[in-house]
């Protein structure tokens, strides 16, 4: 059973000079529960835009996007957009309803290293901590749909492929529907079940591709002939 179902014929936004962009021409797609699905295409092509439709921030589009009607939808973006003024528990407790606002985090925060470091404010946290900040207050909403721009970009390599152990194994600890923008071939091949690839403006799904070997015995040989096919303009080397 579906948890999101896209359905867009286009969306055009209105450009400075008085024409209309086409940035998103048909786009359909489903994603099933607990699914982890990965977006690629060239930059500025309509990925982010994309993930503005599912996340109700973006209505000027035609067709129609159906989220989950039970459950969170959370979001993790290219900049944490912690409260500066917050500490790291402040800032996820916050995101959480009234009715959990109490909730046990010590789970959540030991599985992203974060234990110690809960009375931090996010001026006194590396990109990478704050990154895990954000993950850990999309995580605390137990979501049915988590939505993810990009959340580990402009990382060094180390670090960023930290923070994709981390997510993954927090997906496993707490099943969820995942939908992640990135620009990184071999990130996409570690972390997806499925890829959608994007063309060019107006963007349509022009490839998608099904991961059938499991992530724990993909080899490096499998990882790279995935990103071997997504070699398209604009997507990183």
């Amino acid at each position: 059973m579906s948890v999101l179902d896209v359905d867009v014929t286009g969306r055009t936004f209105a450009a400075a000079d008085g024409s209309m962009l086409h940035a998103v021409g048909a786009l359909r797609f489903s994603l099933e529960a607990d699914s982890f699905t990965c977006i690629v295409g060239p930059s500025g092509c309509g990925k982010t835009t994309t993930l503005r439709m599912i996340l109700g921030l973006d209505h000027g589009f035609a067709g129609h996007v159906r989220v989950p009607r039970d459950g969170a939808v959370a979001a993790v973006f290219q900049e944490p957009r912690l409260l500066p003024w917050r500490t790291v528990e402040q800032n996820v407790r916050l995101a959480l309803p009234d009715a959990r606002r109490d909730a046990p985090l010590d789970e959540l925060f030991d599985a992203l290293g974060l234990a110690e470091l809960r009375g931090f404010y996010p001026a006194e946290l590396s990109l990478g901590l704050a990154r895990r900040a954000a993950l850990a207050r999309a995580f605390a909403l137990e979501p049915a749909l988590i939505v993810l721009d990009e959340p580990f970009v402009s990382l060094d390599e180390p670090t960023a492929e930290r923070l994709r152990a981390l997510l993954l194994a927090l997906w496993r600890a707490r099943p969820t529907t995942a939908l992640m923008v990135t620009h990184n071939p071999r990130e996409a091949a570690l972390l997806a079940d499925r890829i959608l690839v994007f063309g060019e403006r107006p963007t349509t799904v022009v490839d998608t591709i099904e991961l059938d070997v499991p992530r724990e015995s993909r080899t490096d040989a499998d990882v790279a002939a995935v990103a071997a096919r997504l070699r398209v303009d604009d997507i990183e080397p």
